[in-house]
């Protein structure tokens, strides 16, 4: 499927959601015309209730049914003893050592272009798969823009994975830099890594295998969820230690976030997206997304081998 829909520049998703919106008004529009109330109503409800489940039925087949899937902190080599909060504190160390040294090169490297297929990232999202002996192989997704961008921008939403023909879907607004590691979480997801925990940990990984500027990118990401889990009288001290071009970095990502999402639709769209997440059996719920420390810092490879440099 994701073979098919690359060979398309727009987003197949929005010409079904938008083929699908139009068909139904019009039968709804013909139903109400021909019948009498009650029966039209009636036909309107039977055949959304049926469309409803044809939809249903088809992201189960195409994508859904890797929510069945057992987590990595259950399917790894997993020590909790390692989830301390020093040991949070040297990652984010770590992170900031790693943002320092890779800084300029990353940028002087350049980045791909929004709508390209990066190979690097590509090959090592193989190798992280491999690494991990879980998960797919996959045909990568040529990133694309939708028509839920502008909710995209105001909900605070980077990227999405289209459950129907296995599209990856980027905000336009994303930074350059924060791209790789966006991409490859999505890409994660079309390896069957439906857990949000989970597909940033695994995005984190193929960075990690990947070029410099998407170590950069995967970088970036891991230091935020790690400064977060710390906690900010912790993490001020660590932040001082950032190279300017770094800081620089962190900042306009959170300026793009205060420059364009609004708040109410972005409560509004995490409690709706926390709720389908525990309907699939994700318990966590949206705080999934921040699951990844515990992986990074617990988790082993199957082969024994820790994650963490």
């Amino acid at each position: 499927m994701t073979t098919a829909s690359n060979l398309v520049p727009v987003a197949l998703l929005d010409l079904l959601l938008a083929g699908a919106l139009v068909s139904w008004i019009a039968l709804a529009w013909r139903d109400a015309r021909s019948a009498s109330p009650g029966r039209a109503a009636a036909s309107i409800a039977i055949r959304s209730a049926t469309w409803a489940a044809v939809a249903y039925l088809a992201f189960l087949a195409e994508w859904g049914l890797n929510y069945r899937r057992v987590p990595l902190v259950d399917a790894l080599p997993f020590d909790a003893s390692r989830v301390t909060s020093d040991a949070a504190r040297r990652a984010a160390e770590t992170a900031v050592d790693r943002l320092n040294a890779l800084h300029r090169d990353a940028h002087a490297a350049g980045w791909p272009a929004a709508d390209a297929i990066d190979q690097n990232l590509a090959d090592g999202m193989h190798r992280a798969i491999a690494d991990l002996r879980r998960g797919a192989s996959i045909v990568p997704a040529r990133p694309k823009r939708t028509a839920l961008d502008a909710y995209f921008r105001r909900a605070g939403v980077d990227g999405m994975t289209d459950p129907i023909f296995l599209e990856t879907l980027v905000a336009t607004e994303v930074l350059a830099f924060e791209r790789p590691f966006v991409v490859a979480h999505e890409w994660s997801h079309l390896a069957g890594f439906a857990d949000e925990g989970d597909a940033n940990f695994v995005g984190w990984l193929a960075c990690m295998r990947s070029s410099i500027p998407a170590q950069y990118s995967g970088w970036l990401f891991l230091y935020s969820e790690l400064a977060q889990s710390i906690g900010p009288r912790n993490a001020a001290p660590i932040a001082e230690r950032l190279a300017d071009g770094p800081r620089a970095d962190l900042r306009a990502i959170r300026d793009r976030f205060l420059r364009h999402v609004n708040p109410r639709v972005a409560a509004a769209g995490w409690r709706a997206y926390d709720a389908y997440l525990r309907a699939n059996r994700v318990e966590a719920g949206a705080n999934s997304y921040a699951l990844v420390v515990r992986l990074a810092l617990g988790a082993r490879l199957p082969s024994g081998a820790g994650v963490l440099p």
